[in-house]
């Protein structure tokens, strides 16, 4: 769904809608808990671009955001808002991130991943 927003898909309402309207049917409806717990991490990360891109710039050595693969970038802001939020612990959050690009993106992303993760997840350790 967040790549479908970084495409240019529709707004957040807009992606979400059709999202659970083409993949699933009357046959095999989606679990309520699964729609809620998916909406919160759209609709979380959507609204916190602002503050997470700022740490993913700043824990990703000589990279640019606008230069990453743009599955690399969606995986990354949704983990780090859920470091963020602070409700799953962090070795949960990054190796479900890891997991993702392994699955959509690519075995030389997931060390990157980890890596700017990694970071990611010091940085917000000292501020607390």
């Amino acid at each position: 769904m967040l790549y479908q927003l970084e495409i240019g898909r529709g707004d957040v309402a807009e992606v979400l809608e059709s999202y659970w309207t083409i993949e699933f049917d009357e046959s095999e409806p989606a679990v309520p808990e699964v729609v809620a717990f998916a909406r919160g991490l759209v609709e979380g990360t959507a609204a916190a671009l602002d503050t997470i891109d700022p740490l993913i710039a700043a824990s990703a050595e000589h990279w640019k955001i606008g230069r990453m693969a743009a599955v690399d970038r969606q995986v990354l802001r949704m983990a780090v808002y859920e470091l963020r939020r602070g409700t799953t612990p962090a070795a949960v959050v990054i190796n479900e991130a890891l997991e993702l690009a392994r699955a959509y993106s690519g075995e030389d992303a997931v060390g990157f991943v980890n890596g700017v993760l990694d970071a990611v997840r010091r940085r917000l350790a000292q501020d607390d």
